[in-house]
């Protein structure tokens, strides 16, 4: 099933494409260019930002919607479900603009230089995992705009830990260097380990907290990533309705590829699926070993679950 879940998540990445639209009336400012504009001057040191305008009408803006985690709970294949719908204009890279000091010290022009171009109607979307479990991030986020409406995608703690560890094994054995054995992190003098990073990333609760002190409740959806996996459009139907989006995105969108083992994407007669990376195996782990991971989650999970008003069906 872990592998199900990761394996939801590829796309061949398109590069970044100014739109072709007929042209539309540039000298008619916008009301979501006014708010960038405005927010640019609240929060910058100077007010001389370029304004990116294509000659069709199209322009880079601040985004109005952030994916902001959780790390290896399917962030990508949320992005490039959501990417369907046709008012989604969407960043191809992960930002890092709020959580790497020396882009956040880029300034807002920077960040929106590498948003893609979109029309006045679209929503434009980044997505960073990292945010969610950054301490900073939140208050910067809120101080470029109170108003942001976040997409938090998790999935079963323990099942995140073991993909964590994963992801990282498989960038050493690519670069020829040798990792240590996922028992190595997760026992330490005989005991579980919560000092292990991937282990304090699942601590939804924790991070939450901290996100909850600038936003309300209702401007974090949640993404439930287990089911997003298992039947992804009855998940992309609440993502639409959360951004006031109009129901662009339907079941046909998605079929089951037997031979990959999950959901691939159906686009205007166009296939594709998420990148092979996405669907590795998780090592084998004691099945003790395991037990002992979901029971140090059970009372965080919880606690997450009081905090959000909500239960998800995780061990």
């Amino acid at each position: 099933m872990a592998a199900f879940l990761l394996g939801a998540v590829l796309l061949i990445v398109q590069p970044q494409i100014v739109p072709s639209r007929p042209a539309i009336n540039s000298n008619a400012e916008t009301s979501s260019q006014s708010v960038q504009r405005e927010l640019l001057k609240k929060t910058s040191q100077k007010n001389d930002f370029k304004e990116n305008i294509h000659s069709n009408g199209s322009c880079q803006q601040l985004p109005q919607t952030i994916i902001i985690g959780v790390r290896k709970g399917g962030t990508r294949a949320l992005l490039e479900m959501l990417s369907l719908h046709p008012d989604i204009a969407a960043a191809e890279s992960e930002v890092h603009f709020f959580d790497w000091e020396d882009h956040y010290r880029n300034g807002l022009q920077w960040y929106i230089n590498q948003m893609p171009f979109s029309y006045p109607h679209q929503v434009t979307v980044e997505k960073t995992p990292a945010y969610f479990t950054s301490p900073k991030v939140p208050e910067r986020v809120y101080n470029m705009n109170q108003s942001m409406r976040l997409l938090l995608i998790l999935r079963d703690p323990s099942e995140r830990v073991l993909s964590d560890y994963t992801q990282v094994f498989y960038n050493h054995m690519q670069k020829h260097k040798p990792y240590p054995s996922i028992e190595q992190f997760l026992i330490k003098n005989g005991e579980l380990n919560v000092d292990y990073k991937a282990i304090n990333r699942s601590l939804y609760y924790i991070h939450m907290q901290n996100w909850l002190k600038y936003f309300p409740l209702d401007h974090i959806h949640i993404v439930d990533g287990d089911k997003l996996i298992k039947d992804p459009f009855p998940e992309i139907e609440k993502v639409e309705r959360f951004l006031k989006l109009s129901p662009q995105i339907n079941a046909s969108n998605f079929y089951f590829n037997k031979t990959k083992g999950f959901y691939c994407l159906r686009d205007s007669g166009r296939e594709r699926c998420l990148h092979e990376s996405k669907g590795r195996a998780h090592p084998q782990v004691d099945t003790r070993l395991l037990e002992k991971l979901q029971e140090y989650f059970h009372e965080p999970n919880k606690k997450f679950f009081e905090l959000v008003g909500r239960t998800f069906d995780w061990h």
